[in-house]
């Protein structure tokens, strides 16, 4: 039985509902049911949460999916409220340990204290930013990718708890240009994708 944790970072502030990483967190369910033997919880940041239970879930998953939109070109209030307190619940409790150095060479090692190793997350953005606003030359993102420029310290954050990342998806011009239709169906094939790798036996 494989065992997934999606976490919807959404939230209803300002001018935001929510409602966008709502559908997305729908339509992972309905593309993970797809396949047999797996086992899956929520967690729905703006509903409130339990610190001490969210770190439960993350040692009980072998997968965590992410799901945030970009404020500000950083996560939600909400949604890195919930990462601080939640990771920090799990010092020694199965997030992570250290920061992995010892103190005859602290020079060395940094970021390797994690505790869920063996497990693996892949995060979703959502942007009002067009694609090729990280593409294009002279675009706003000097040709800088999400996962590359404002993602960097979300993979790192990952990587120092030992989580390993698979291929992210990122929703654009959603305010603007949204086609949920379209973008969903690509969404569903990405994550079918991705976990027909992870799910199918190895061969020997």
């Amino acid at each position: 039985m494989k065992k997934v944790l999606i976490i919807n970072g959404g939230q209803n502030f300002g001018h935001s509902g929510g409602k966008y990483n709502q559908t997305i967190a729908e339509n992972t369910l309905q593309a993970l049911k797809e396949f047999e033997n797996v086992e899956i919880k929520f967690s729905n940041v703006s509903e409130g949460y339990d610190k001490n239970e969210e770190v439960k879930k993350f040692v009980w998953a072998d997968f965590i999916i992410y799901h945030t939109p970009i404020w500000w070109f950083q996560l939600p209030n909400g949604f890195k409220k919930y990462i601080d307190e939640v990771f920090t619940a799990g010092h020694a409790k199965g997030i992570y340990m250290s920061d992995g150095r010892k103190a005859d060479n602290p020079q060395i090692n940094y970021g390797t204290g994690g505790m869920l190793g063996g497990r693996k997350y892949m995060v979703t953005t959502s942007w009002n930013a067009p694609e090729t606003a990280f593409t294009l030359p002279g675009e706003f993102f000097s040709e800088t990718s999400v996962d590359d420029g404002p993602l960097f310290g979300f993979h790192r954050m990952n990587a120092f708890v030992s989580l390993e990342k698979m291929e992210s998806f990122h929703f654009h011009d959603v305010e603007k240009n949204a086609n949920i239709e379209r973008d969903m169906k690509l969404y569903r094939e990405h994550v079918t994708a991705v976990f027909e790798k992870e799910f199918k036996p190895q061969l020997v």
